[in-house]
């Protein structure tokens, strides 16, 4: 079915391209796809838990960890802790990043997902790849043994979660619209890309992408958002749950077709969220400068 919210995005940004969006994604993983999601160390997942809040987080483990199991099942040796933590106990929708920063390659899975003891068993609905734009490039330097999580909760974002965001080059946002589906992209650009508006508020720059607006079309049937902001060098992650909405006129922003504004409702940093630790090699010929960088 096409996805109503894509196709009036679609409509007021000019694309008449027939069927364009998620309605022509294959629910079938093909070989190449396969062989991609065997070699990864991370995924980013996104769902709406059962209040109608949306979350993203990331899942880690070892090359091999994340497995197809014939052309429309995925198996993940991992389950999410806070703030997706038993959510999963029942079939539920699920959207899944798979990101590679070493080699900009990165590709998407929508579908629904069951834990099965300690992993989680996918059914796919939507497989693609993405193209490498606005992806800094980073390598693993280390992967540490799981530790003890630490975790802090609130309402509004403190001046060091401020600081963390305004350092970011990469976060990742994950949207859910019903009886469609959840999803997750990757936004990146060069640091203070992200504004920080105040303690619970933040606008971003929608760049150029695919035209298909799967995130801005879930938005456009639902404001229900979740961020994921990572540390690369320490594990810890900032997951934000709130409500977005796009601003069509992107004022004097370089780069930007448009702008989203986020309305922080609950915030979540979660220390050793990750065993993985990352060094940045360099940022994406493809992002645009920064307003007053």
């Amino acid at each position: 079915m096409r996805h109503a919210g894509e196709v009036a995005v679609q409509r007021r940004t000019g694309v008449r391209l027939a069927e364009h969006g998620s309605a022509r994604v294959r629910a079938e993983i093909p070989e190449v796809a396969a062989r991609f999601l065997e070699s990864q160390r991370m995924v980013v997942i996104g769902a709406e838990d059962r209040e109608g809040r949306v979350w993203a987080a990331p899942l880690t483990g070892r090359p091999g960890f994340v497995t197809p199991a014939g052309d429309r099942t995925i198996l993940v040796d991992a389950v999410p802790g806070a703030p997706l933590a038993g959510l999963f106990d029942d079939e539920h929708d699920i959207g899944m990043l798979a990101v590679e920063p070493w080699s900009r390659r990165r590709m998407r899975v929508n579908g629904r997902a069951r834990r099965d003891g300690d992993r989680l068993t996918v059914r796919t609905e939507q497989v693609y790849s993405n193209c490498p734009k606005y992806l800094q490039k980073r390598t693993i330097t280390e992967d540490l043994e799981p530790g003890e999580r630490t975790s802090r909760s609130g309402d509004r974002l403190s001046e060091a979660q401020r600081e963390w965001i305004r350092a970011a080059d990469t976060f990742f946002v994950a949207t859910h619209a019903p009886g469609l589906g959840s999803d997750v992209s990757h936004r990146g650009g060069n640091p203070g890309f992200v504004e920080v508006v105040d303690d619970r508020r933040l606008v971003w720059p929608d760049y150029a992408g695919n035209l298909m607006y799967m995130t801005l079309g879930n938005l456009e049937l639902n404001p229900a958002a979740g961020l994921l902001f990572l540390d690369w060098t320490t594990g810890d992650a900032l997951h934000l749950t709130g409500r977005a909405r796009v601003e069509w006129d992107p004022g004097d922003v370089p780069g930007a077709q448009r702008l989203v504004t986020f309305d922080v409702e609950q915030v979540l940093q979660v220390g050793g969220a990750s065993p993985l630790r990352w060094a940045f090699e360099e940022y994406s010929r493809f992002n645009p400068p920064v307003r007053g960088a």
